[in-house]
């Protein structure tokens, strides 16, 4: 059976790398490029700006889809019909979207919701599976990944920009998902093997808004 082209939902963090490095293992499916969405410029969530997403892009050799957010926060409505109407104006010939999702918390269905009625294959490559375990084969695949978004309503604002390691998990405190996909961070990735080279940044200032603590950084 043909390969289905499949283009990963791209945030910059570890999740949908590790998601993008098991597609391209994976001869079910033909890794077409990467998408992402964007306010002003910037990853809602990771704050990852989009000069940086690009940059990994170009370090995986894919094609980058940038669909603009009119707002953080637009409705689903909205938000559904850009993200449908920018993979279909892309010309990948888009037949699956990969997403990064872990927990069977919904999100699933929500996502099949917008995708599957315009023909296309959701895929779930890490759904389900335990987050210690995910966790170490990131480590051991050698994903290197920086805290770059802290909620301070869930974990305490000094993880900002520590690197994603071993003794970083260990010292999470209880409850704290190891791969925070209670929304506890977000990361930014600058090495991985699905990168030809790395990612060069230097590090600013860590920058408080409201709950949120956010390493800020330049690309070198």
């Amino acid at each position: 059976m043909r390969p289905l082209k499949t283009i990963v939902s791209w945030s910059s963090g570890k999740d949908s790398t590790l998601t993008l490095i098991r597609l391209l293992e994976d001869p079910r499916y033909d890794v077409v490029g990467l998408y992402t969405t964007y306010v002003e410029d910037e990853v809602p969530f990771q704050a990852t700006p989009l000069a940086v997403v690009r940059a990994q892009a170009a370090l995986t050799g894919l094609p980058l889809v940038e669909i603009p957010l009119p707002e953080v926060f637009p409705s689903n409505d909205v938000y559904q019909s850009l993200v449908i109407d920018g993979l279909r104006a892309c010309g990948l010939g888009v037949e699956a979207v990969a997403f990064g999702d872990m927990f069977c918390n919904g999100i699933a269905d929500y996502r099949w919701s917008y995708i599957e009625p315009v023909g296309w294959q959701c895929v779930f490559p890490l759904m389900g599976q335990d987050s210690f375990a995910l966790a170490d084969e990131m480590l051991q695949r050698g994903i290197k990944t920086l805290l770059t978004t802290i909620d301070t309503s869930q974990l305490d604002g000094g993880f900002c920009g520590r690197w994603y390691n071993r003794e970083l998990i260990a010292s999470l405190p209880k409850g704290v998902d190891p791969c925070g996909e209670d929304g506890e961070f977000h990361t930014l990735v600058v090495e991985a093997p699905c990168f030809d080279g790395k990612l060069e940044i230097t590090l600013t200032q860590i920058e408080q808004q409201s709950r949120f603590h956010y390493q800020r950084y330049c690309l070198t």
